[in-house]
């Protein structure tokens, strides 16, 4: 079956979703497996997060040399092998170890594939970013529903993760092994040699607070919906996994639906009224007082956080200062490395103030993301429909007269 090169790219994020997602839904079995308590838990997860920050610092030269093609058969491929072994670790040191190799696949793909898509996205002459993202977000929440009944089963999570890996092993192999290079294109206004360190310039820090704010309630949600619902609910294990399978369909439907909006509105006010969501979903998790307004909470939470991201990668790849590649590493890695510190974050905040105080710490940056939102780009094509609309009115009366 002959693929589109963005759909290749499109199955790459859903399959690492689905190996991320599997590992993610199991988190109240990983912490009573480990032993730990929501702090030890949250400093066994921050292995990931040390690993992704050194990969989307130093690994942008290695991706270009390899190309996109090779990359994305180590890390897709690499990263669901490592998580697929977490179950089999018996202490949380070693899961942390796994955990940094992890990262560092991590990563590498995310600058990759979002590289990538923009290429793409070059030679289509439209927009697919959001829409790739999404299968990111369709991954993880079939991942989570699926995770439900699995958990519901008693399924031990050995068998669950050693499944996911088949999976992604076989879907991966076929899907990567047709995948071709795509050229680059030149963005940058001074050819000269790119930096071998993807640091963020003072002109991508705003881009930078964006990003943070989204990938922290995004790892609120993901990480933590599960434990949340159990521990402030006591929710059996069914309807504890509803938080995080509401918060990804929501995300998952709003990113493959908001491109049109995007191209009417503009990326600015898009990613206004979705932090809008993001803090009213925020309030309600933090308020909730039976376990359906929480639920509606990290439905908000989801569709609030959804395309924010990838319209501030969009936004960073179509600079024209520096490379494409370390302009995404560098917004990468300041938002992305968020992704992973949310779990020690939220973890060592409920420990000492409670769960629901935890979700807390997301308003802040979201109210830094809206300050920032003039970073993004407004409407590409202002008053175009209307001005044709009102020469059409004018002919019409003319033609009356």
């Amino acid at each position: 079956m002959q693929l589109a090169p963005q759909h290749r790219i499109y199955a790459c994020f859903f399959l690492f979703a689905v190996s991320m997602g599997a590992l993610l839904a199991r988190m109240p079995d990983l912490q009573m497996a480990l032993g730990v308590d929501r702090s030890e838990l949250g400093l066994t997860l921050i292995g990931a997060a040390i690993g992704a920050l050194t990969a989307l610092t130093f690994a942008s030269p290695i991706i270009e040399r390899l190309g996109a093609r090779t990359t994305a058969f180590i890390t897709v491929l690499g990263t669901s092998a490592l998580l697929a072994t977490v179950p089999w670790l018996s202490s949380a040191p070693l899961v942390f170890l796994i955990l940094v190799l992890e990262g560092l696949l991590a990563g590498s793909l995310e600058i990759n594939l979002n590289v990538e898509i923009d290429r793409i996205e070059a030679q289509l002459g439209r927009g697919v970013m959001n829409r790739a993202h999404g299968f990111w977000s369709l991954g993880f929440f079939l991942t989570a529903l699926a995770a439900s009944a699995i958990r519901q089963a008693g399924v031990p999570m050995h068998i669950h993760l050693g499944v996911t890996f088949a999976f992604v092993l076989i879907v991966g192999t076929w899907i990567i092994s047709g995948m071709r290079n795509t050229p680059a294109r030149v963005t940058h206004e001074h050819e000269e040699k790119a930096p071998l360190i993807a640091l963020p310039t003072a002109s991508l820090l705003p881009l930078c607070g964006i990003g943070i704010a989204a990938f922290l309630i995004e790892g609120a949600g993901i990480d933590w919906s599960a434990i949340y619902m159990r521990d402030v609910f006591a929710s059996e294990p069914f309807i504890g996994g509803l938080g995080l399978t509401a918060f990804t369909f929501f995300m998952a439907a709003a990113r493959l639906l908001v491109d049109p909006q995007v191209d009417r509105f503009g990326a600015r006010a898009v990613a206004t009224v979705l932090l809008l969501l993001a803090a009213a979903g925020v309030l309600a998790v933090w308020v909730a007082p039976h376990p359906f307004v929480a639920l509606l909470g990290f439905s908000l939470m989801g569709a609030g956080c959804s395309a924010v991201y990838p319209l501030t990668v969009s936004a960073a790849a179509q600079r024209t200062d520096r490379p494409t590649h370390i302009n995404v590493a560098a917004v990468a890695q300041m938002s992305f490395v968020v992704f992973f510190l949310a779990p020690p974050l939220l973890g060592f905040i409920a420990d000492y103030a409670g769960m629901r105080i935890a979700y807390l710490i997301c308003l802040p940056l979201i109210i830094y993301a809206l300050f920032s939102i003039k970073s993004l780009p407004g409407r590409k094509i202002a008053d175009a429909p209307v001005a044709a609309d009102v020469e059409g009115e004018q002919e019409k009366a003319r033609i009356l007269v």
